[in-house]
């Protein structure tokens, strides 16, 4: 694809060259600064002084001025021109002759020093010279007598000969960068090093089918004319480092102006791309026959006049790539630029590339690649915000970069006017968002991104609202409100609200969507939302605030609000008593407040075991008033009766006041009874009045646990003789037998916890034994097992007694060694007499010091070995 890399703008016109003279014409070229000099057909030299002038539209033209022009007197045309600034010389090959020539006199310097060689087909200049010597110049010279290349040394009035280097053919063209000879030979070319004689063959080529090309392009790298009409890369090692470039076959000329080579054949100039290796640019020029390039600048000449290839800024070239939507090309220059441009510059136009080409690719659809040039481009966000009606915020200061990224005034402009293309736009921007909120990218922005963010997550109803606005943002809250209010998202408003520390705000906007005054159906818990919200709010204000509005709706619910709340430094804790004074108007949640301090939290506070045990008193009272459901009063009961039996904190004497007139609640009378360890009276009331032989043994098993076995005992007995009392105490439609039968299964079914002995002396006389038998059996087990239990403690007594013995007696008879060395261990005096006691553990003292021991000792206890050993 083309692309307008270089104009070719005229340098000498043929009148300033060769007046009316039509024969004459340009045989070579070679320009040092603004010298130029050619040579021609006729022998003669021309020097030019070039100067470029550049016009107020930024196009360049040259000016050339005639210095001077030189006969060589040798008839012949002038070959090839090479110019030695540095010694202010001319090397110049003319009729098989290389000489020196002044620059500025054009005077031939007298021969003297060898000065001048002879048979010379071909010659080049080193670019890259192995010589220190700034005042030096090297060139390799092809002798059209023998297979050689000849490398000299120039000097300012002398040729010096260096090295002689035979080659297997006869070179016809040379290029010389360091050590390195690039040779086109007859039938190929090839890399020699003339310093080591190391060679590597390159490849094929037939020099009488076409003129060989052998040009130095950078540092140990070089340009051939290769078969099939492709230009090769081959640097030093003879390896190609780059793809062929594929000019023309009958190319005569070729230089490199980075990133472009340059080739001239016989009617067109052709320049193709180093990086992608695409053909970008033709120009039509007839009768060329020179491209040379000098120090960056290409100069080209046909027979008659010279001409400058001036490349077009690169900038500009990357623009008018990017103006034609061609965005891989304009890349690809522009980093293949970078060794061209200084480091900071290309940085900044590198990234400025990098976001054009994003939003290039952007109004392609290409969202994937357009967001990998934002990114490496660095990209303000805004840019791309800008492009959306009313996304930034009012406040925001940003404006448009300029000169401007893109050519878009907004969205529908670019869509032009296809919904499709917009809604796809706008999901894109959500991802792309979504992204770069959490990274430096946004970095003084923020507040621009994340109320963006929120505007698209409204009007496209995104999951993500939420989680935006649940998360650290910077939403702007004047542009939300209105945008959040238009797309019906109150939910997400109040947390918008919430966000902003206007607490108060977002639970009024909350329980108008709760009473139905506003629609929204993001949750469908919002209610229970509301109640978690306050049971974590800092602000006891706006718990108390809206507490009543939350126990209205659903005391049960509502009453989470106290009951779920967690203290902690930042959460302040409710006073338990200000809770309950609240609810008083709420008996429901009051009783669930209530519930939850005594069985939950376990709070040992009297006055409200005492109220909790109230409320359920007084709704099993309601319910007996009014006929209900009969399972609503069994389970109201079973709560009243746990709470009677687990409790120990409840005002006793206050409830049993309340039901002492009761028939109706005689089991928790009894209950009641029993905590007052009344517990005849809690018997008699299960026994002769409800006649509730089961709920009796309960409670014996209930007031007998956490006690001892005598307490235990005593309470099982007296159960046992209100049922083997006198018959006359039977209770009305109980006979006897009923309670003798519940007295032997009580016996039967509890035995462990009866003195067997003291049961069977009040037993009736006329029971027979094989009633009671589990009873007396499981007796008898109980007796046997205490026996033998016993048995074997006495009998593990008594040999531990045995091994004690055993033990003392050995220690007895154990001999004591004591000598003038050793000392007693209670005057640490060595002993000098044979008497000596023993302490416990066979210790040996003095007589009088063990003596002088007991006497001291407060329990004047014996020596448990007082015999003399030795």
């Amino acid at each position: 694809m083309s692309v307008k890399a270089f104009e070719l703008v005229p340098a000498v016109e043929r009148d300033l060259l060769m007046g009316d003279k039509a024969r004459i014409n340009i045989e070579c070229i070679e320009c040092c600064g603004k010298q130029l000099y050619v040579g021609t057909n006729d022998c003669f030299i021309h020097h030019f002084l070039l100067d470029e002038v550049t016009s107020s539209k930024g196009k360049l033209t040259y000016f050339a001025q005639k210095l001077l022009h030189k006969y060589l007197g040798l008839k012949k045309p002038v070959s090839e021109l090479r110019a030695a600034s540095a010694l202010q010389r001319l090397i110049m090959l003319c009729d098989g002759i290389l000489f020196l020539v002044d620059m500025v006199s054009l005077e031939t310097v007298p021969s003297g020093g060898g000065a001048k060689i002879r048979g010379v087909t071909a010659f080049c200049v080193n670019e890259n010279p192995v010589d220190g010597d700034p005042f030096c110049v090297e060139m390799a010279v092809l002798s059209s007598k023998r297979r050689t290349v000849q490398i000299y040394t120039v000097n300012k009035d002398r040729v010096q000969l260096v090295k002689e280097v035979n080659t297997p053919e006869q070179p016809c063209a040379v290029s010389l960068d360091g050590y390195f000879l690039c040779l086109a030979l007859s039938t190929q070319y090839m890399i020699l090093n003339y310093n080591t004689g190391a060679s590597q063959d390159l490849f094929p080529y037939n020099s009488e089918e076409r003129t060989p090309i052998v040009k130095r392009i950078s540092r140990e790298e070089f340009l051939l004319a290769a078969p099939g009409g492709l230009g090769m890369f081959a640097n030093s090692e003879g390896v190609s480092q780059r793809a062929p470039v594929n000019w023309s076959e009958s190319v005569i000329g070729a230089a490199v102006c980075f990133p472009y080579v340059v080739a001239l054949d016989e009617n067109f100039i052709t320049i193709h791309s180093m990086l992608d290796q695409q053909l970008k640019q033709t120009l039509s020029f007839r009768d060329g026959h020179i491209l040379q390039d000098f120090e960056g600048k290409v100069i080209l000449a046909s027979t008659k006049a010279v001409y400058v290839l001036v490349p077009l800024p690169l900038e500009r070239q990357i623009q008018d790539l990017l103006a034609s939507h061609r965005v891989e090309e304009a890349l690809i220059l522009t980093e293949g630029a970078q060794r061209n441009i200084p480091k900071d510059r290309f940085q900044i136009l590198y990234k400025r590339i990098l976001q054009q080409a994003g939003f290039i690719q952007f109004s392609q659809l290409q969202f994937h690649e357009a967001k990998d040039h934002f990114r490496k481009g660095h990209l303000d966000v805004r840019e791309l915000i800008s492009l959306y009606p009313l996304l930034l915020p009012a406040s925001s200061s940003f404006t448009r970069c300029h000169p401007p990224l893109h050519e878009f005034a907004d969205l529908n402009h670019l869509a032009q006017g296809d919904p499709e293309k917009v809604l796809r736009c706008k999901k894109f921007l959500i991802s792309y968002l979504g992204e770069v909120r959490s990274t430096e990218v946004v970095n003084g922005c923020r507040e621009d991104v994340d109320t963006a963010l929120l505007k698209l997550y409204a009007e496209q109803d995104h999951a993500s609202l939420l989680d935006l606005l649940a998360s650290d943002n910077a939403c702007v809250l004047a542009d939300s409100v209105p945008w959040l209010e238009k797309y019906h998202k109150y939910f997400a408003l109040g947390l918008l609200y919430h966000c902003n520390g206007q607490d108060s705000a977002a639970l009024q906007m909350w329980t108008r969507v709760v009473d139905g005054d506003l629609q929204d159906h993001t949750r469908s818990d919002l209610y229970e939302y509301i109640v978690d919200f306050l049971c974590s709010a800092s602000n006891l204000d706006l718990v108390w605030k809206f507490a009543d509005w939350a126990l209205h709706k659903d005391p049960t619910i509502g009453v989470h609000i106290f009951t779920k709340r967690i203290a902690s430094k930042v959460q302040a804790e409710l006073n338990p008593d200000d809770v309950i004074n609240y609810l008083g108007k709420h008996s429901q949640a009051l009783l669930l407040y209530l519930e939850h301090l005594v069985l939950e939290r376990r709070i040992k506070k009297e006055k409200f075991h005492t109220h909790l045990a109230v409320l359920y008193l007084e709704r099993v009272l309601l319910l007996l008033k009014s006929p209900t459901d009969e399972e609503q009063l069994t389970n109201a009961r079973e709560r009243l009766q746990a709470m009677l039996r687990e409790s120990s904190l409840y005002r006793v004497q206050f409830l049993l006041g309340k039901i002492e007139n009761c028939e109706q609640l005689l089991l928790e009378r009894a209950t009641l009874h029993g905590k007052l360890e009344e517990h005849d009276k809690a018997l008699h009331i299960l026994v002769h009045k409800l006649r509730d032989f089961p709920s009796a043994e309960a409670y014996c098993l209930w007031a007998a646990s956490s006690r001892d076995a005598a307490s235990r005992q005593q309470i099982f007995h007296l159960l046992l003789q209100v049922y083997l009392g006198k018959p006359q105490m039977a209770p009305d439609g109980c006979n006897g037998g009923e309670m003798e039968m519940a007295a032997v299964d009580l016996l039967n079914r509890h035995g462990e916890a009866f003195d067997a002995v003291r049961v069977l002396k009040i037993l009736p006389d006329g029971w027979s034994l094989q009633l009671l038998k589990p009873f007396v059996g499981r007796a008898i087990r109980a007796s046997m097992h205490a026996c033998r239990t016993s048995q074997i403690a006495v009998g593990l007594a008594r040999s531990e007694n045995l091994q004690l013995l055993h033990d003392r007696l050995k220690e007895r008879k154990k001999p004591i060694v004591i000598s003038e060395k050793k000392g007693c261990h209670l005057c640490h005096n060595t002993f000098s007499e044979p008497d000596v006691v023993c302490l416990p553990g066979g210790v040996p003292v003095h007589t009088h010091c063990g003596a002088q021991r007991i006497r001291d000792s407060p329990t004047k206890r014996q020596l448990t070995n007082s015999s003399n050993h030795t």
